[in-house]
This record gives C-alpha cells, sequence and structure tokens, in this order.
C-alpha cells in the first residue's frame, strides 16, 4: 500500500505544478515523513486491517491510550466473549423448541468455527432438510444461543458470512404451523438479522451449518438430554 504525490515545486512564496501551473496552496498538517506512512500502511495492510478499520482508528477518541502501549504505561487485554449455551433459548412467538443441544459455556472464537457442508450439498446439489438434521446428528452445531448472541455483537460475525444463509442447527424448533423449523443469520445490505427454514425445504452450497472445528469448550455437548461427546 503506497501513497503517491503529486509532482509540484516552490517558487518564492508559490507553489508550481511540474507543467508550470499555479498550484492551490497546501498547509502541512502532518510532521511524518512519506516513508513513515507507507510504513504504517503496509503494516496495517499485513495486519488485515479493512478501509472501514483505518476510518475507526482515525475516529478512536482515545487513540492517545494505544501510544501508551509503546511506552509500557498501557496494556492490552483481549474482551472474551462467553456464550452460555445451556439456557433456554430465545422461542419466538407461538413456538415451540422441538431440541436443543446444550453446549456448556462457549468462548467465542472465529477461528475456531467453521461452516461446514454435508457432500450432497456441494458442486450445485442440494438435500432436504429432515435429512440434513440426521446427518448433522453427531456434529458439533452451535445452539440459537449463539446466534442471538452474535446479532447482539455483530462486530463478532466473519466478514465471509455475508454471501451465506448461516445455520444453526443446535436448536430445531416447532412452528405454530406445526412444522419443523431451523433459525439462521444472514446480512439484510445494512444489517444482521436471523430468519427460518422449514425443514422440508431443501439446503443448497449457500445453506453452511456452523460447527465447531475442535471441542474446546469446557463442558461435554449434549444432545436432547443424552451426552453426545
Amino acid at each position: 500500500m503506497q501513497f503517491k504525490k503529486s509532482k509540484s515545486y516552490f517558487i518564492g512564496e508559490s507553489k508550481y505544478n511540474s507543467n508550470g501551473t499555479r498550484a492551490e496552496k497546501e498547509e502541512d498538517m502532518s510532521s511524518y515523513k512519506e516513508g513513515q506512512i507507507n510504513q504504517l500502511a503496509n503494516a496495517l495492510e499485513a495486519a488485515k486491517f479493512t478501509p472501514g478499520d483505518i476510518t475507526k482508528l482515525g475516529q478512536f477518541k482515545e487513540l492517545s491510550d494505544i501510544r501508551g502501549l509503546f511506552h509500557g504505561t498501557h496494556e492490552i487485554k483481549q474482551v472474551k466473549h462467553l456464550i452460555d449455551c445451556n439456557v433456554e433459548p430465545f422461542i419466538p412467538d407461538g413456538w415451540k423448541v422441538e431440541e436443543h443441544r446444550k453446549g456448556g459455556q462457549l468462548e467465542w472464537n472465529a477461528e475456531k468455527i467453521s461452516l461446514y457442508l454435508s457432500e450432497n450439498q456441494k458442486d450445485g446439489n442440494y438435500t432436504e432438510g429432515n435429512k440434513l438434521r440426521k446427518e448433522l446428528e453427531n456434529k458439533p452445531v452451535l445452539n440459537a444461543n449463539v446466534l442471538d448472541y452474535l446479532l447482539k455483537n455483530p462486530h463478532l460475525i466473519p466478514e465471509e458470512w455475508k454471501s451465506k444463509y448461516v445455520f444453526f442447527w443446535g436448536t430445531a424448533y416447532r412452528h405454530s404451523d406445526g412444522d419443523l423449523v431451523v433459525r439462521y443469520l444472514y446480512w439484510d445490505g445494512g444489517k444482521w438479522d436471523w430468519n427460518y427454514s422449514w425443514l422440508d425445504n431443501d439446503f443448497n452450497d449457500n445453506n453452511p451449518a456452523v460447527v465447531l472445528e475442535t471441542l474446546f469448550i469446557s463442558l461435554p455437548l449434549f444432545f436432547v438430554g443424552r451426552v453426545l461427546f
């Protein structure tokens, strides 16, 4: 990432472009060298800062606290996001919980979460929801408690999920119409929201299930009252 300057030069009190035309007078508001700015930009890019992150950094009111890190007066402490997967999930009006896989206290770490697709969902194929649910019985799927926590903390949701309808199969509901449904998270253009799908619908490669890559939570997973792992 490089910052480029247009070619210009000064004559007396006036500044001119290389073609001889007079340039607008600019005030140098920074004492930093171009090389330092480029070094910082490259470091931020290597650390996977997005343009939005850069904007937030420039607007950050406690920016001087970050400077304190270099002088030993401040330290970084990671915020832990613990999700209680044992409590009863949110139940929409008229619905009932058909099953709820309890998973103890889950410390959210997006690097240990993956999006699972059945082989029957890949390469343009699709599978019926009830069949997929059966296949996921022995998979460490996350429940609706995680979905609702992420909705309250949308900054935790991975950017790549925006192109998917991400399902939380750990909780299945009985809709008011009597059919089984499962809730999913999706990007609604300007914000994250949730919706649901009937299990007799078809699920394709745009409908992954959220699963733990490894079982790193402290308590065992439960499935309708019996231990799975």
